[in-house]
């Protein structure tokens, strides 16, 4: 046998080894994946998310009077299925526009939409209809961003049209917050401002590239992160993008003061498509500031919404908000978190 006829015979031998590890991997990957679902539903591998794809048909029903946000003048004339259209329109623009943005499955969009509804309903805070809600969760093990169709009824009734990483309040660091759990109305009472692009004394970028969008959802009490006896203070609640060539690589672990970070593409996506601007909108014709603010080239959604809700899968689902809510990792207790009403501005013409 010549050595042209032995080389093609080893290379076969390679060729079908790989096929036989490749078979034999593939039930024991499935394994590990069903595995992590169910023990530990909203810490999973990356490669548990998906592609994004169309939306499942959705069910609009009503809730008490007493506990509904409003919804924006669009969505208030929205057929079922003209919401169907809409969320299919806004997640195929995020599929196109926004960078490493991943669709959970969907037992865990329900766990998250489970954990935004408690919060909510502790806050006395409810959906009348199909709107946008962002819902952060701040375990350090997750830390992801997740953009919700959110819906009148059970957690059954939300979905999610994608997530992404981000970064909150960062422990054991001095002068950091933890990120405070809650809902977070984004008004037209607090106006947000644009980021200049400037670097700090860190030759940091803190903002991000000029032009970026910060959502102010202003004071609010937080955890010192560098304390471990309960210790806080107030802190300006904001979520803005970050330094793209320095920090925009540690999304998806706790790095920022405080604030919720998101990167640029994240930024632009929700700046452009206004989900939370249901108030910005409504409002624009008559402020001259919300018209100077909302972006020039934006393409609102039907569905936009106005509330930020960040939760902690690492604490029990019956922790209310009002109780002592710090991640996994805290000692002492200490003083509970509030809800803090932020002040009006003066006039916004």
């Amino acid at each position: 046998m010549g050595l042209k006829s032995l080389r093609n015979l080893a290379l076969a031998g390679l060729l079908f080894l790989g096929i036989c590890l490749s078979l034999l991997a593939t039930p024991l990957y499935s394994r590990l994946w069903a595995s992590a679902e169910v023990e530990t539903p909203h810490v999973l591998p990356l490669t548990a998310y998906k592609v994004l794809q169309p939306v499942p048909p959705v069910h609009v029903t009503t809730l008490a009077p007493a506990l509904v946000d409003g919804l924006s003048r669009q969505a208030r004339h929205l057929s079922a299925t003209d919401v169907v259209a809409e969320a299919a329109s806004l997640q195929a623009d995020m599929a196109r526009e926004v960078a490493g943005v991943m669709l959970p499955p969907r037992s865990l969009a329900e766990a998250v939409a489970a954990r935004a509804l408690a919060m909510m309903r502790g806050a006395k805070r409810g959906v009348a209809g199909p709107q946008i809600v962002i819902v952060v969760d701040r375990n350090p093990d997750v830390e992801r961003l997740y953009v919700m169709l959110a819906q009148s009824g059970g957690p059954e009734a939300w979905r999610a049209l994608g997530s992404v990483r981000v970064s909150t309040g960062q422990a054991a660091r001095k002068e950091y917050y933890i990120t405070p759990v809650g809902v977070f109305e984004h008004g037209s009472e607090i106006l947000d401002f644009r980021a200049l692009g400037t670097f700090n004394e860190h030759h940091v970028r803190g903002l991000g590239l000029a032009g970026m969008r910060v959502w102010d959802f202003g004071w609010q009490w937080a955890l010192k992160g560098w304390h471990t006896d309960g210790a806080g203070g107030d802190i300006r609640l904001q979520m803005h993008a970050t330094d793209p060539d320095l920090l925009e690589r540690r999304l998806g672990r706790p790095a920022s003061e405080g604030c919720v970070r998101v990167s640029s593409s994240m930024n632009k996506f929700m700046d452009r498509h206004g989900l939370l601007d249901a108030d910005y909108e409504a409002e624009a014709a008559q402020y001259a500031s919300l018209r100077a603010l909302l972006a020039a080239d934006r393409k609102p959604t039907k569905l936009a919404g106005r509330l930020l809700v960040v939760v902690d899968s690492s604490l029990p689902m019956d922790t209310p908000p009002t109780a002592d809510l710090r991640p996994a990792g805290w000692l002492e207790p200490g003083r509970p978190a509030v809800l803090v009403q932020a002040s009006p501005l003066p006039d916004k013409g």
